[in-house]
């Protein structure tokens, strides 16, 4: 990212992930938007009688950090907005303050609560029909009936609830809204017609007058509350709901031109592999393939498959950090993944016991031993397994995506972190036999500063939001190589 330039209108997007967060300033010089990261902090998770929660008040005094960073480094921004994962919610009491911590969605509280759910609504058929949405066990729609069920005297006091990037535009803005990228993740809104299925909230056990407005991406709330601001600012940037979920900005910067069908994978902590669609697929068969229907840009659809993505070798990284007394060099493990030959198979990260955190290493070497392999003996060949591994998910989700849509993807879009990790962007290059193109590696702030511009007539004319991301970003192409990927990396620059 380079450094902030004065000519050209300045934005700020403020990107969390489950991880950790990044507030980005995006300068619009040309038809290009230049990045320039003014803050980072990791996501505040915190563990309490025994379940997760995400801690609400540090995430809004780093909201305002970052505000406060990017203002003293652009006097003149424009406008700010938020994106984060999805289906966590905050409660809002009757004196809109929150009632409690949101809890994470890797809290168990939910375990057993997805069937339960579709007990109650009908079952699984009816809810994708109307829907469109995957089951998880950690989803919204099972979140509500744990709420109804353990906490039925909170639920009384809640006047509404906000999904997080719309709890942190609410404090900046003070308007309750339901941003529709972020929303369709709920399995709460009918797929169809856009809006809430009142319904099936009502046959939850919840009140369907609990959930706010629905607002489309590029919806200017206002300008920052005085409260939000530093002391010494009078003039206040507006507030815009662009794609408040993560993936969704970061689809919309996808770098795609021209009719041939592309596939993407937004690759982070979870890997998102889909396409474009411009209605919603709403089949048997997607349901049984764990598709899931979200909100786009513009009304498109993001058919997409949640699997699992570099979870398992962050929490590696995080056991052997906690082991060393200090954060191994990630480049190093890249470097030793490389050399090392592959293990002959690989091994399902999206199974169960992969999903909690806890001797992640261990969880490796068992499943390896299921599988009839020997686990790795050193840090380099498990890496190399895992990155393999999810080569051969992500393999494994284009060949359903290409049959439930009837057009083979010709190219694939990684975009996100995953972008800047040339050796898994060569092994799904092989695994997947079609180019991949990396790139930009910032999609989720690249997308979100220019839904605000566009939002707000700064592009310039003829150029889409599309346009503006291949001219904004690297983009780095790998081709499906005929010898060991580790040994060859045939590379491209566009």
């Amino acid at each position: 990212m380079s450094e902030p330039r004065d000519a050209g209108p300045t934005y700020l997007a403020i990107d969390i992930g489950a991880s950790s967060g990044r507030a980005v300033l995006g300068t619009l010089a040309g038809g290009r938007m230049e990045m320039h990261e003014v803050h980072r902090f990791r996501t505040p998770l915190i563990e309490a009688d025994g379940h997760l929660y995400w801690d609400a008040e540090a995430l809004w005094a780093e909201t305002r950090a970052a505000l406060t960073q990017a203002l003293q480094a652009a006097p003149g921004l424009r406008s700010v907005s938020v994106d984060t994962w999805a289906v966590d919610y905050v409660p809002i009491g009757f004196d809109g303050a929150p009632l409690r911590n949101p809890y994470s969605y890797r809290d168990l509280r939910t375990a057993g609560r997805l069937a339960e759910a579709l007990r109650l609504v009908g079952g699984a058929d009816a809810v994708y029909a109307r829907t469109g949405i995957q089951f998880l066990e950690f989803n919204t729609l099972p979140q509500i009936v744990a709420d109804v069920r353990d906490e039925p005297a909170l639920v009384a006091r809640t006047a509404t609830r906000l999904l997080i990037a719309d709890y942190l535009l609410y404090l900046l803005s003070g308007e309750l809204v339901a941003e529709r990228t972020i929303a369709s993740t709920t399995q709460l809104l009918d797929a169809r017609n856009g809006g809430w299925a009142e319904d099936m909230i009502g046959a939850l056990g919840d009140a369907p007058e609990r959930w706010p407005r629905l607002v489309a991406p590029g919806t200017v709330l206002g300008p920052v509350r005085g409260a939000a601001l530093p002391a010494s600012r009078s003039n206040a940037p507006l507030v815009l709901a662009t794609c408040s979920h993560d993936t969704a900005a970061a689809v919309a910067a996808v770098p795609a031109e021209g009719d041939r069908p592309w596939a993407y994978i937004s690759s982070g902590t979870w890997s998102l592999i889909g396409g474009e669609l411009r209605a919603p697929l709403l089949v048997r068969q997607a349901r049984e393939a764990g598709f899931t229907n979200e909100a786009g840009l513009d009304g498109t659809v993001r058919f997409l498959k949640n699997r699992t993505g570099m979870w398992v070798l962050e929490e590696c990284v995080r056991e052997w950090a906690a082991a060393d007394g200090g954060r191994p060099a990630y480049d190093a493990l890249l470097t030793a993944a490389a050399a090392s030959p592959p293990l002959g198979g690989t091994i399902d990260l999206n199974a169960p016991e992969f999903a909690q955190r806890g001797d992640m290493e261990g969880k490796v070497a068992a499943a390896c031993r299921a599988a009839g392999m020997a686990p790795p003996d050193a840090r380099g060949p498990l890496v190399r397994l895992v990155l393999e591994s999810l080569a051969e998910s992500y393999r494994q989700a284009l060949a359903q995506l290409d049959a439930l849509t009837g057009a083979a993807a010709e190219v694939v879009h990684v975009v996100g972190g995953g972008a800047r990790n040339g050796l898994l962007n060569q092994l799904t290059a092989d695994a997947c036999a079609r180019p991949v193109v990396a790139g930009p590696d910032e999609a989720t702030a690249l997308g979100n500063l220019l839904v605000q511009a566009r939002t707000l007539g700064d592009l310039p004319a003829g150029v889409s939001v599309r346009d503006a991301a291949r001219r904004s970003a690297r983009i780095t192409t790998y081709r499906p190589s005929s010898v060991a990927p580790a040994r060859t990396m045939a590379l491209s620059q566009q």
